[in-house]
């Protein structure tokens, strides 16, 4: 379980990226000021790298497979089996009345 919890924040984290990427690229075809589209160049290319760092990492760890794509829909398939497994897992109790819990406020 602790791995499958490492491959969601890292895929959520490569997510962000890609995100910062296109949003700062949005900016950048948006600014007018020199010193502003200046600053968004680089933040445009460390957030490029960034995700290739990202995708590297994922990639070393055997949690993205991008140029197989069968490989990938086995890993997809049993994350959606894990969330599912989570999703029927008996989190609660039954009965989940607080009557006799909480304070009598003489009502």
């Amino acid at each position: 379980m602790p791995e499958l919890a490492d491959t969601t924040l890292a895929l959520e984290f490569l997510l962000m990226t890609k995100t910062a990427v296109r949003n700062t690229a949005i900016a950048l075809t948006e600014t007018a000021t020199p010193a502003l589209r200046k600053l968004l160049k680089k933040q445009l290319d460390l957030a490029i790298d960034l995700h290739e760092e990202t995708s590297n990492f994922m990639i070393s760890k055997g949690w993205l497979h991008p140029y197989e794509v069968t490989d990938q829909f086995k890993l997809d398939k049993k994350s959606v089996e894990a969330a599912l497994m989570i999703g029927a897992m008996k989190l609660y109790a039954d009965d989940t009345s607080k009557r006799g819990m909480m304070a009598d406020l003489g009502e």
